[in-house]
């Protein structure tokens, strides 16, 4: 079977448009935990250690010169990235949880492929 034909079928099947919406949802979603992270838990999570600003959080490797920017570690950032993945880890978790929830309440419902009485 030609790889232009394999295609074909799988653009056919209906896979491709399915993780083409996941996809893009996915990073819809992302932009919506980001923008959680660094508007809503940042802050007051900042406010509680001390009024730091997580996003200025950074070591300094190597000073600015004329022609040259300083080389920073940017921990701070790296921090807020740790949160968003665990939030959207933790929502994954919940949805597939409650997916997994639903099919045993169906399967409880059916026996052996039959509905129950």
């Amino acid at each position: 079977m030609s790889i232009i034909k394999e295609f074909k079928e799988f653009i056919g099947k209906g896979n491709a448009v399915d993780m083409a919406i996941g996809i893009i949802i996915g990073a819809a979603f992302g932009k919506i935990v980001t923008s959680l992270v660094n508007d809503v838990v940042m802050p007051p999570l900042g406010i509680l250690v001390g009024g730091v600003d997580f996003k200025n959080l950074r070591a300094t490797l190597k000073a600015a010169t004329d022609n040259t920017p300083a080389v920073t570690l940017n921990y701070g950032q790296f921090i807020n990235t740790v949160i968003d993945f665990l939030i959207v880890a933790f929502v994954i978790f919940l949805m597939i949880k409650g997916i997994n929830s639903l099919n045993r309440q169906v399967q409880a419902k059916t026996v052996d492929g039959k509905k129950a009485k």
